[in-house]
């Protein structure tokens, strides 16, 4: 009698099929949770003290701007610029956190939004609040 051989599919869907979701243990999503929630503080501490310089200097150039020219008025525009836009991104920053922490608590942290593959825990490691795995990254920074 000859043997049967097992269809070809079945092994490679088995090997090519997608993790499933939620397979971290509830210690790893308090550990996430816990990383997420300092880092979140941090950039919220750093926001506050980047807007209380940002208001100090303010009232300083308010008070010293006696005799200034147009190029003295012109560096500390561009100065003042360049804060805000740095309290901007950090308000950015810190938005983007609280973003993983709602997808954790969803169960979609660590799965690319755009195609559902998982991000690889090295990108998670070096950039925590990512949304979309390396592939979609590239794809969309080309457009």
């Amino acid at each position: 009698m000859a043997k049967t051989a097992e269809p070809k599919t079945t092994a490679a869907k088995t090997a090519t099929a997608k993790p499933a979701r939620g397979t971290r243990t509830a210690a790893e999503t308090e550990k996430i949770r816990a990383a997420l929630t300092e880092r979140r503080d941090e950039l919220k501490a750093e926001h506050d003290q980047t807007l209380t310089e940002i208001h100090e200097l303010q009232q300083h150039r308010l008070t010293d701007s006696a005799g200034d020219d147009q190029a003295d008025t012109g560096t500390k525009t561009g100065e003042r610029e360049q804060e805000i836009t740095i309290a901007n991104n950090l308000a950015d920053r810190v938005l983007q956190v609280e973003r993983a922490l709602e997808r954790l608590d969803e169960g979609g942290y660590g799965w690319c939004e755009k195609c559902g593959n998982a991000i690889p825990v090295e990108r998670l490691a070096a950039f925590p609040s990512a949304t979309l795995c390396v592939t979609c990254k590239q794809l969309e920074e080309r457009r």
